[in-house]
């Protein structure tokens, strides 16, 4: 089997390097704004910015799955972007049924709408490429 046809490699080619940069910049915006937000104003809201500490650490951990090859990166990949999922539906539905629950946002308040939705659209497309990829590679092994 060649390098550019190994049971992986896919996950990391053409639209896949496309959702690792996306992850990348969520990683680096979401944990520094969320550390930032911690140290200078922890009294304010300390929910909502050890979410976006925590989202920035689930885009590192999904931008690392995806870019990676072998079995257990997927599966780490799948989660991450499962776990963003959950949390982005989550937290966009209580901010807007319970708002003081948050008063000041997060990267996923308001599902994602002061980054563009992006961080809605983003775990499903991490999620389809994913599975669609996957589904691939383990035809191209048999």
């Amino acid at each position: 089997m060649s390098d550019t046809t190994a049971p992986g490699r896919a996950l990391r080619t053409g639209p896949g390097r496309l959702l690792v940069a996306v992850y990348s910049v969520f990683a680096l915006a979401a944990t520094a704004r969320g550390t930032y937000q911690l140290a200078t104003r922890f009294d304010e809201a300390p929910a909502a910015y050890l979410l976006s500490v925590f989202a920035g650490a689930v885009y590192l951990v999904a931008a690392v799955g995806l870019a990676r090859a072998g079995r257990a990166s997927r599966r780490v990949a799948l989660v991450s972007c499962a776990v963003e999922a959950v949390g982005v539906v989550t937290v966009g539905a209580v901010g807007l049924l319970a708002p003081s629950l948050f008063p000041d946002d997060t990267v996923w308040s308001g599902f994602g709408a002061g980054y563009g939705y992006i961080p809605l659209v983003l775990p499903f497309l991490g999620l389809w490429w994913i599975l669609t990829v996957h589904r691939k590679d383990r035809a191209r092994a048999v």
